[in-house]
């Protein structure tokens, strides 16, 4: 997969969230929540508007470009909010997530900010780069699609089901918006071509009549995707308060952060269950059966959503914001910590062997093109 280059006006656009909010910090009227987010929409409003005069030519190219350019402003946003309230820098954001959104200061918010400021910041600055360029881009955005997706559905519910439900302010609606981002743009970001493959029909047919025990790499990823799945079934009955044993000890002896009352911990594993779970269940019947040609599509998208998640429920369980009754324990870090790293790491393997070597995948070549083909 070739990597665009990255949308150095963009960049130029983004950083100018530096000096806009260390202003905003100091304006004494933004200390009322109504007015934080009228101020909020009016300098979006203002960025768009800006884009838009800037880069004319690629909006109407892809209206995506648009959607880049603004989110990597915000990504800057993010990632000054997460340095603050790690006490790395001082005096930027501290109006907004005191009078915006205060949930951004739990732990689970400060490293959905850390994902957002740096992994989503640079997918950003890579596919504007390639509408620029008038380059492909899909594989960048479907991953960027299933990160972007996974932050929302987890972040949006948990504040209102968490112990900051009472603290919702009129910024919060803000947020709500962003729902409707990949809807959107998943629909553009689909219809757009795959990269060619290269594949003659003789090798697809070649590589379609190989058993799973011929592909041992296939059978690794298949057992590896059961061992996931039972975890993923694990903890989500875990969450639900299942009154087994090894529920009881999980919750209390390795992830008592499952526990914690800001609630994202619980709908993280229910959105494991209700939705990674079938997926892996549908990977493993397209690893094991020929022509399954939206396995590698889809495969991208849950290795975004799974690495966002994990990266997020990892380091939270971990914070010092997290009560130190609801962190990781000092002697099962190590298996926490392995654990949730390999659950992390298996999605991006699938993701990474489907594009590497798509054969398998793809549609079986009908008769006539192998005749063709043997007659020449």
């Amino acid at each position: 997969m070739d990597i665009p280059p990255l949308a150095g006006k963009i960049a130029a656009v983004s950083l100018g969230a530096l000096p806009v909010s260390y202003v905003l910090n100091h304006v004494s009227a933004l200390s009322h929540p109504l007015w934080v987010a009228l101020m909020s929409t009016l300098i979006l409003g203002l960025l768009f508007v800006a884009i838009y005069v800037l880069s004319g030519g690629e909006i109407s190219y892809d209206p995506l470009y648009a959607v880049f350019a603004i989110f990597a402003f915000t990504s800057v946003v993010d990632l000054i909010i997460a340095l603050q309230e790690d006490g790395y820098v001082v005096g930027f954001m501290e109006f907004y997530t005191k009078e915006g959104e205060p949930y951004l200061r739990t732990s689970h918010g400060i490293f959905i900010c850390y994902w957002d400021g740096t992994v989503h910041y640079l997918l950003y600055l890579a596919m504007a780069g390639a509408i620029h360029k008038r380059k492909r881009y899909r594989n960048l955005g479907l991953y960027w699609l299933g990160s972007f997706a996974m932050s929302i559905l987890v972040f949006l519910p948990g504040n209102i089901l968490g112990k900051y439900s009472s603290e919702l302010r009129p910024a919060f609606f803000l947020a709500i918006l962003y729902l409707l981002v990949p809807c959107w743009a998943g629909r553009r970001v689909f219809s757009q071509s795959r990269a060619p493959t290269f594949c003659t029909p003789n090798m697809v047919q070649e590589e379609q009549r190989k058993g799973l025990l011929q592909r041992p790499a296939d059978l690794a990823l298949v057992i590896y995707l059961f061992l996931a799945a039972f975890f993923t079934l694990f903890r989500g009955l875990v969450v639900l308060d299942c009154p087994t044993d090894a529920c009881f000890v999980y919750i209390y002896q390795y992830e008592p952060y499952l526990r914690d009352p800001v609630a994202y911990p619980k709908v993280q594993m229910l959105m494991y269950m209700f939705y990674v779970l079938p997926f892996y269940g549908l990977a493993t019947y397209a690893l094991t059966f020929p022509g399954c040609s939206w396995l590698p599509d889809w495969a991208l998208v849950f290795a975004g959503a799974i690495g966002q998640a994990q990266f997020s429920h990892m380091g939270a369980s971990m914070h010092l914001r997290t009560p130190f009754t609801y962190r990781v324990p000092e002697d099962a870090w190590a298996c926490v910590f392995l654990c949730n790293l390999l659950y992390a790491l298996g999605p991006h393997l699938l993701a990474y062997r489907c594009l590497r070597w798509p054969a398998f995948f793809l549609d079986p070549p009908p008769p006539d093109a192998l005749a063709h083909k043997k007659q020449q």
